[in-house]
């Protein structure tokens, strides 16, 4: 029988599935799990991941899929990003704090102040490697370009629970099996760790994975349609956001087309409802 995990890594082309062993068997419905353990309160999430100027299509649908989840079983969601995902969560009646490139500790101690979170959620957000540099997948330095947000899971490490989710090794939460990622996929990880790391071949589908583990667990089909998920990508590509690995305004997240991006939704839906997935 397949698991969530098998769909969200089906057609991995990064090495993702090699370093799979060193996480739990079910990570995503021990992101669930850990998730449904926090008080009802405010959430933070964060993602975009900066791209030739504008922020990459993987990541916000993720995050704004599982902001409606969290929503739908009685937390606030809260997405902490910056200006390259301006106006990506308005639309969706998400609140947005947007972070300077300059910010620093005491920024984020305000914000957590403000908010209280219970827990915190990054999803494809870029976080510094041993070196202190923001660096994309060809391993170049996007640190002018890349507010300090991984300093908010750094500073708040053992204080306020938090999940990460990637797919390349250089995104917040990579930190917890760094050492496995530089010897399996060969560049310069994330070190920022997080209590729970999900992997999946592109991380709105690791966030889709956690969304459908939570749906199982309470009983309600947190899952939009792949109506709701198209309609979605077009407001953004039309706001500027672009595949990360074609650099192209165009309704497709790293080189994947719609029609794959279907076929995953349906399998986790599938699942989410108690299914078995081929």
């Amino acid at each position: 029988m397949k698991t969530i995990e098998d769909v969200i890594l089906r057609y991995a082309d990064r090495g993702a599935p090699d370093v799979r062993p060193y996480l739990s068997e079910h990570y995503c419905r021990k992101a669930a799990d850990e998730i449904l353990s926090w008080e009802k309160g405010c959430v933070f999430l964060t993602t975009g991941f900066y791209v030739d100027g504008h922020a990459e299509t993987d990541g916000p649908p993720g995050t704004a899929v599982l902001a409606h989840a969290l929503q739908k079983i009685g937390y606030t969601p809260v997405v902490v990003t910056d200006e390259h995902c301006r106006g990506f969560f308005e639309t969706e009646q998400i609140p947005v704090e947007y972070v300077p490139c300059s910010a620093a500790l005491p920024d984020f101690a305000a914000l957590v102040e403000k908010y209280g979170p219970k827990g915190m959620i990054a999803i494809e957000r870029c976080g510094k490697n041993r070196n202190h540099n923001y660096a994309n997948m060809k391993g170049l330095c996007i640190d002018e370009y890349t507010a300090p947000i991984d300093e908010l899971f750094l500073a708040y490490q053992g204080i306020i629970p938090s999940i990460g989710i990637g797919d390349g090794g250089n995104e917040i939460g990579m930190g917890k099996i760094a050492g496995a990622i530089k010897r399996k996929l060969a560049l310069e990880p994330c070190v920022v760790s997080t209590d729970i790391l999900v992997i999946a071949t592109v991380s709105n589908w690791g966030a889709y994975g956690v969304a459908a583990a939570l749906g199982r667990l309470v009983g309600k089909e947190l899952l939009p349609g792949f109506d709701w998920v198209k309609g979605y990508m077009e407001k953004i590509v039309a706001m500027g956001g672009i595949d990360g690995i074609t650099h192209k305004r165009m309704l497709t997240v790293d080189g994947k087309d719609l029609g794959t991006e279907y076929e995953i939704l349906e399998s986790l839906k599938i699942l989410e409802n108690g299914g078995r997935c081929a």
